[in-house]
């Protein structure tokens, strides 16, 4: 160290601790000055009894004041700068605004989102480089680490017991996901010496490097985790299958309709090439709907569907008959195959994986006793949807036989989504037949309602024109014969119900004249 330079204003002759930027020139450079206008550490006496100024310590990184910075060289006893007290208006509510509305990347905490205001400040952490992690995988792994928010060691005993209380599908799909592979866990492991030193991705990795067949075990509880589920999408749709396959051939109903078809075609078909068949596809059930009758006011389809409603009303019931037809056509018998196969995949690898587990060198390590049993349960699972799919699949093949078509060539999809599809466009087909039916009757009571009223009409207008041609001859007995017919048909009322005129004012006043003249000769009396 130099000697210590003497008090202001002269400067030290030699280098020292000086505060940045250095006053003289020709001395060795000084270390690099601290961000912003902060005391440095052991700053030298200030001239005229000035104080150093107080260091802060914002929670968050500020955005800077870009002033020209005055040395204590530049101070004078009558400077300013010498009597200024500002701490006077130092307040809590004052940083937390300046840091809410000038913070320069950190997010700001809101007042009200502070709950733990009293908390030493922790030092800024210093940046650690990634030593063995990518930067990819250490940033997953960051992310992972920081949604999760459990220590290393609970993660790594959750793994090793098993623990099925904190295990969750969300955790383990993520440690599959993002932990790194073996090779890289093994460099890791050489590094436990300098924990401290490492980033937190490449920390946990350390952690983690000392479960052994850690990614099998990841693979196997999620598995475990995932089993039920894949379990009850696979069964549903074996079972919607055979169901179906099932009810289309125990259908007699649909057998009938079959049938009518049949016969309704070979019928319309008669002097053509396919007159006289002996049976048809049975996708041509939704084609009904495009053949249309001469009028183009009804279907092939509606006729018959008109027709069973007439004359064979059990037929109509084939469409509750048929009531797994619709989530049988919703079945992919390549996707229901492909899960069969990973799940009894998945079943030998955990089998294979447990034969390396015999020994448990660490207490908390629970994997192949709790892992063995559902090994056995995964297995008998599997057996029993294998044996279902295969009956179902015999039951469609036998189907393809039933009904003459190739079962390799049409898919599960296409057979009962046309089954499906036409069992809808006959429900239909009669909900249209009914409306249909309601606004023929409404519109023939209409037809019959105005007929009747033009009807009555006529009549009214002949009686009332016999009246007038009876008058014009003077013929007052045939005027009250028919007055009385009149009134003894009713004819006479029906047109005051129908038009009540109001009697004018200008009749009232002659009506009132006669009664009081009648009232006057009643007092001469």
């Amino acid at each position: 160290m130099g000697i210590p330079p003497p008090p202001p204003p002269p400067p030290p002759p030699f280098g020292g601790p000086v505060p940045p930027p250095p006053p003289f020139g020709g001395l060795p450079p000084p270390p690099p000055p601290f961000g912003g206008p902060l005391a440095v550490a052991a700053p030298p006496p200030l001239p005229f009894g000035m104080q150093p100024k107080k260091v802060y310590k914002p929670e968050v990184t500020m955005k800077r004041a870009n002033w020209s910075k005055i040395g204590p060289m530049e101070i004078s006893p009558n400077c300013f700068w010498v009597k200024v007290k500002e701490d006077k208006f130092e307040s809590q509510d004052l940083f937390k605004k300046l840091a809410m509305h000038f913070a320069s990347h950190m997010r700001v905490k809101r007042e009200d989102e502070e709950t733990e205001e009293k908390k030493p400040t922790q030092p800024k952490k210093k940046v650690k480089e990634l030593k063995i992690l990518d930067s990819k995988t250490a940033q997953n792994l960051s992310i992972f680490l920081g949604s999760f928010r459990m220590a290393y060691e609970e993660i790594k005993n959750i793994i090793l017991e098993v623990d099925e209380e904190k295990l969750s599908e969300s955790l383990i799909q993520n440690l599959v996901k993002n932990i790194p592979e073996q090779k890289e866990l093994s460099a890791l492991a050489d590094l436990k010496n300098e924990y401290d030193d490492l980033c937190e991705p490449e920390q946990f990795g350390v952690v983690m490097s000392s479960v052994r067949l850690l990614r099998p075990r990841l693979n196997g509880i999620l598995f475990k985790l995932t089993f039920e589920e894949v379990v009850n999408n696979i069964r549903p749709d074996i079972m919607a299958v055979t169901l179906a396959c099932e009810e289309v051939k125990k259908s007699d109903n649909f057998s009938k309709l079959l049938e009518l078809v049949l016969l309704v075609g070979n019928y319309m078909n008669a002097g053509s090439r396919n007159a006289q068949s002996l049976g048809f596809n049975i996708s041509f059930l939704c084609k009904l709907r495009d053949s249309k009758s001469n009028d183009q006011k009804t279907t092939l389809l509606h006729f018959l569907a008109e027709l069973c409603e007439e004359r064979y009303p059990d037929i109509l019931k084939f469409t509750d008959e048929l009531a797994h037809v619709e989530s049988a056509s919703k079945v992919s018998a390549q996707n229901l195959k492909a899960n069969l196969d990973a799940m009894e995949k998945q079943v030998h690898r955990l089998e294979n994986d447990l034969k390396n587990f015999t020994k448990e060198e660490d207490v908390h390590d629970k994997f192949a006793n709790k892992m063995s049993g559902f090994a056995t349960y995964a297995r008998k699972q599997y057996e029993m949807l294998a044996n279902m799919h295969s009956n179902m699949g015999k039951l469609y093949e036998n189907l393809g036989e039933y009904f003459v078509f190739e079962p390799k060539n049409v898919s599960i999809e296409d057979f009962f989504g046309d089954l499906s599809n036409f069992r809808t466009l006959f429900l239909e087909a009669v909900k249209e037949n009914n409306k249909k039916r309601e606004m023929e009757e409404k519109t023939k009571r209409a037809k019959i309602a105005k007929e009747k009223a033009e009807r009555e009409k006529l009549e009214r207008q002949q009686k009332k024109k016999q009246l007038i041609d009876m008058n014009k001859d003077g013929d007052e007995t045939g005027v009250m014969d028919n007055l009385i017919g009149l009134l003894q048909s009713g004819a006479a009322f029906r047109d005051r119900k129908k038009q009540k005129p109001k009697i004018p004012d200008n009749r009232r006043a002659p009506l009132e004249r006669s009664r009081s003249r009648h009232n006057g000769n009643a007092s001469v009396v």
